[in-house]
């Protein structure tokens, strides 16, 4: 027996459920950098990261809006009725998804960007510094050079 299959596959049913669960909790860089391309409205896309992180360079557009501060302040910073996305640095960090959580508590439809700031940064997509717009060179282990989506 194969190593990729030495745990039998998931009915294809039960999978269809699992895969369709998983795209209720998450999005993608490219996903969400089109939904601002096109301004779509009630997208509000939070970075929940600190101070220091936030200065460094953050999606445009984004609010920010530290994890320990959701609870207290998003009421007063993001719209009812708003759809939100969260992000924090990147696949090590679990910061999105604990902000994700107080959104979700706190009522708002929510999703985490997977991959976070770092694949936002690694797939060449524009982030606002302190001296304005920018973006780095496309990291081809996450992108094709040529383009900003992997055509999926």
């Amino acid at each position: 027996m194969t190593q990729t299959f030495a745990v039998p596959a998931a009915e294809p049913t039960v999978a269809a459920a699992h895969f369709l669960a998983r795209l209720t909790f998450e999005t993608d860089v490219s996903d969400v950098h089109a939904d601002l391309t096109a301004r779509t409205p009630g997208l509000v896309v939070v970075d929940s990261r600190g101070a220091a992180a936030w200065a460094q360079g953050h999606l445009p557009g984004a609010v920010h809006l530290p994890t320990a501060e959701i609870a207290g302040r998003a009421t007063g910073l993001v719209p009812a009725g708003s759809r939100v996305v969260t992000y924090c640095w990147g696949p090590g960090c679990n910061g999105a998804t604990r902000a994700a959580l107080e959104f979700a508590r706190l009522g708002f439809a929510v999703k985490e960007l997977i991959g976070g700031y770092e694949y936002w940064v690694r797939e060449g997509l524009p982030v606002v510094t302190g001296t304005g717009l920018t973006r780095r060179p496309v990291d081809d282990l996450t992108a094709p050079r040529a383009t900003a989506t992997c055509d999926c």
